[in-house]
């Protein structure tokens, strides 16, 4: 799900949700751990390109972070990164880095913000460790790689592994396009946040080995908005060769927004903030610049935020994503498509109204709410066939959930699914295991396998509860993870055997208490939803 104001809302979510948890009832069972501090050292000194740096080693794993991949953007705002300049002496990396401009909880940010941060259960000892690179949600506007549900230790200690996560660029200064303009400077604006997360991988690349990792086993994950930029980085020449596997969650990119959409954008933002041209928008501060975010999109009659997002500007993208076809670039690179069975109760559960719905007044919140152009009581009465004990509340709820991001999973899977023999298998999953905080209303929302992934139960924020089910589920989704990053293949023996996704079967592991490989599951509603075609949001 990659819509700007549902993912400002999921901020929002996982911000306030270690509050939240510790009203709920079901908190007695959370271990002790989550507040207790890690045993730090601060004796953990690598080379980099730009110098030395010092990290930590925290229950014996080195950690470093707010380490430099790039040079500060503000003298070359809107243009490609570069790199960092090189320092004197020892560089602290014990904090997190600056997140970038935005709005909410994570801002102000700052434009200085190329960071990564790394966790290595060794350094430089010659081993060649998978190396995952978590690139966050948000969307294209919002959030870091300093949530501490991405905080690799835990997954280093499962699985001996190499962990990363990345800021950069987001909103109006990672994918504002320019190029309409004919300034040849910021040729590719529309897209320098993806740039970044290219600059980054590289970064990641040339110093694997010194972190005790394998810069030819690289793998990308991301949730939400993240796994949005990992499907577009697969369309990206300048990302071919830099990952070998993806894993993306509750995440899709379809297709990108055209360069007369963009163009218009662009348009509505330089006037929003009242710049008539670039050399308006360079002498901006960078806080007035980001007003330019709150400009109302009239292509989204749902919400007020203007989408910023990858662009199909012929440069630096040049086919959409998953458009008429799968890149074939990244055919060789097995992938995990991944969603959650109740992924709006993250945000439309925040409303005790949407708890209380009836059949007279579900229909004008579905209309509102569904993000697909059919009539509500046409799909309503789909699934009252579908699910007749369902709810108004569940039909909204499960309704919203598949008219939204998991209409992309499904684009994503089919098109890799009929991608030409010989080309890397795809592999599916659906979290069915739902959050036992609040009475279980919740459900299995979006965000909810990301501390389950990350194997992060215990976690500050992550709203599984510390019993014995979040732990079973966390082992499976995590020993998954770092099973397809060894090897390409997420089976272990903790699951039943996970078969490819294909077609017409469409395979899909259900994670749940007792997992299980389902065919087509919610094909019902997959069928539905097919009587509309798909739109990415904000593309048009």
């Amino acid at each position: 799900m990659t819509d700007s104001a549902a993912d400002l809302q999921r901020r929002r979510f996982l911000r306030d949700s270690a509050r939240w948890a510790l009203a709920a009832s079901t908190l007695a069972a959370v271990p002790a751990a989550w507040s207790a501090p890690p045993r730090t050292d601060p004796s953990a000194i690598v080379r980099v390109r730009g110098g030395r740096v010092r990290g930590l080693r925290e229950d014996g794993i080195n950690v470093f972070r707010g380490l430099r991949y790039g040079a500060d953007t503000a003298a070359t705002r809107f243009q490609a990164p570069r790199r960092e300049q090189a320092w004197r002496g020892i560089a602290d990396a014990t904090a997190y880095g600056n997140a970038a401009p935005q709005g909410g909880s994570e801002g102000p940010g700052s434009e200085d913000c190329l960071f990564l941060n790394v966790w290595t259960p060794a350094l430089g000892d010659g081993r060649k460790r998978p190396v995952l690179v978590y690139i966050h949600g948000g969307a294209y506007n919002n959030g870091s790689g300093s949530d501490p549900l991405y905080d690799g230790s835990a997954l280093c200690r499962r699985g001996d592994v190499v962990v990363v996560s990345v800021n950069h660029r987001l909103n109006v200064f990672g994918y504002l396009y320019l190029d309409a303009l004919g300034d040849p400077r910021f040729a590719g604006s529309g897209n320098v946040g993806q740039l970044d997360l290219v600059q980054a991988l590289q970064w990641v690349r040339e110093h694997a080995a010194i972190f005790g990792g394998d810069p030819a086993n690289v793998t990308v994950f991301g949730q939400s908005g993240g796994g949005a930029k990992i499907a577009t980085l697969m369309a990206m020449p300048a990302a071919r060769g830099l990952f070998q596997r993806a894993w993306t969650m509750s995440g899709q990119q379809v297709t990108a927004a055209g360069p007369r959409a963009a163009a218009q954008r662009a348009a509505i933002a330089m006037d929003k903030v009242g710049a008539r041209d670039i050399d308006a928008l360079l002498r901006l501060p960078a806080g007035e610049l980001l007003g330019a975010t709150r400009a109302r999109d009239p292509s989204r009659v749902e919400d007020t935020s203007l989408y910023f997002g990858p662009v199909l500007d012929d440069v630096v993208l040049p086919v959409h994503p998953f458009w008429p076809q799968a890149p074939a670039q990244s055919a060789a690179i097995p992938m995990v498509i991944g969603n959650t069975r109740d992924e709006t109760r993250a945000f439309l559960g925040n409303d005790p109204a949407n708890f209380e719905l009836t059949w007279e007044t579900l229909p004008a919140k579905l209309e509102k709410q569904q993000y697909v152009d059919l009539r509500p009581q046409r799909v309503i009465d789909g699934y009252r066939r579908l699910y007749p004990h369902y709810t108004p509340s569940e039909v909204f709820f499960a309704a919203t959930t598949a008219g939204r991001s998991w209409r992309g999973a499904v684009e994503e899977l089919e098109a890799r699914a009929r991608q030409p023999a010989g080309a890397a298998p795809t592999w599916a999953y659906q979290l069915d295991w739902g959050s036992p905080l609040d009475g279980g209303r919740m459900g299995a929302f979006h965000t909810l396998d990301i501390p389950l992934v990350f194997d992060n139960t215990a976690q500050p924020g992550s709203r599984t509860g510390g019993g014995d089910d979040a732990r079973t589920v966390a082992t499976a989704m995590s020993e998954a993870l770092l099973a397809f990053a060894r090897s390409g293949d997420p089976n272990h023996a903790g699951i039943p055997h996970w078969e490819p996704y294909t077609l017409p079967r469409r395979q899909t592991l259900v994670f749940d208490r007792q997992s299980q490989l389902a065919d087509d599951p919610r094909g019902g509603e997959r069928e539905l939803y097919q009587q509309a075609p798909f739109i990415q949001r904000g593309t048009m």
